[in-house]
């Protein structure tokens, strides 16, 4: 697909909180459709991410821990497909971004988005490496910043709102909302409660999305009671490896979560989970 390699341009308004990026797509010869789709693909015990938007275009949302990304990425993706128009990595943790050198070095790879914090992986080093080696742009998610799918959806980034060096890697994940007409999917990678909380003190009732990836995997440092009430949302994905040691997801956020009345999908026990949205009602898959 021709899409944000050939067409993509970015905008970068520099104030005191504000960046936005832009990003335009053109899908030649690829019909447009009248729904957005996000796939929590099933990576085990981890977390990757495929948004597609009406137009076509790609963001990758974390790569999970090993090569079985490859595999679901070729399943979610047109037959020949190589071209990502985004890859975000929410942290550097091994079950975010063990999969991610293979994918940079199989795929085109429009922009790499980070959180600027360090890792003492050694996944970590080779995923910068390749990153470099392909001349892939580099930016700091920075709330405020917004990826413009070009469909009328988009990317809003809301964590880290600065600079993350220094602070736990988990503490720095990358939190995001996509927005598509009505509909919106929150994403946390494995920020703990207390961002959580301080994410509700922020933005309060921003917050409200219909679909909630649950943070860390389900562990009961994630996903609390005063979150869950501010985003409200009825659908959470789980995503974690089936039988995995860390006894993901816990009690403890299953009761928050059956408490709020909500609908609980978890890819150790469905696969990839794909959920659609038309702008106004979402649909699972």
């Amino acid at each position: 697909m021709g899409k944000v390699g050939q067409y993509w341009k970015l905008i970068v308004l520099v104030g005191l909180a504000l960046a936005n990026l832009a990003i335009w797509t053109a899908a030649a010869g690829v019909r447009p459709r009248d729904f957005v789709q996000v796939s929590f693909l099933d990576v085990g015990q981890g977390d990757a991410i495929l948004v597609e938007s009406a137009n076509r275009s790609q963001i990758l949302i974390d790569g999970g821990p090993n090569r079985r990304v490859l595999r679901e990425l070729s399943r979610a993706m047109p037959p020949f497909d190589r071209f990502l128009d985004v890859v975000i990595e929410t942290h550097p943790d091994k079950d975010h971004i063990g999969g991610l050198p293979e994918v940079v070095n199989r795929y085109t790879v429009g922009a790499f988005f980070e959180p600027g914090v360090e890792s003492d992986n050694r996944i970590d080093d080779e995923l910068h490496r390749r990153v470099k080696e392909k001349n892939i742009p580099v930016f700091l998610a920075r709330a405020g910043m917004i990826l413009d799918m070009g469909d009328g959806s988009l990317v809003q980034i809301l964590f880290p709102d600065r600079d993350p060096s220094g602070m736990d890697t988990n503490d720095a994940s990358i939190v995001a909302k996509y927005i598509f007409g009505g509909s919106c999917f929150l994403f946390t990678g494995d920020s703990p409660t207390k961002i959580e909380e301080y994410l509700v003190s922020v933005y309060d009732n921003k917050l409200k999305c219909d679909v909630l990836k649950a943070g860390h995997h389900g562990s009961r440092t994630s996903t609390g009671d005063i979150f869950v009430s501010a985003v409200s949302p009825s659908v959470v994905v789980i995503s974690s490896g089936e039988g995995n040691s860390y006894g993901h997801p816990h009690k403890e956020v299953l009761d928050i979560l059956s408490q709020a009345d909500v609908k609980i999908l978890k890819t150790a026990e469905n696969g990839t989970i794909r959920i659609k949205s038309d702008g106004q009602t979402i649909s699972v898959k």
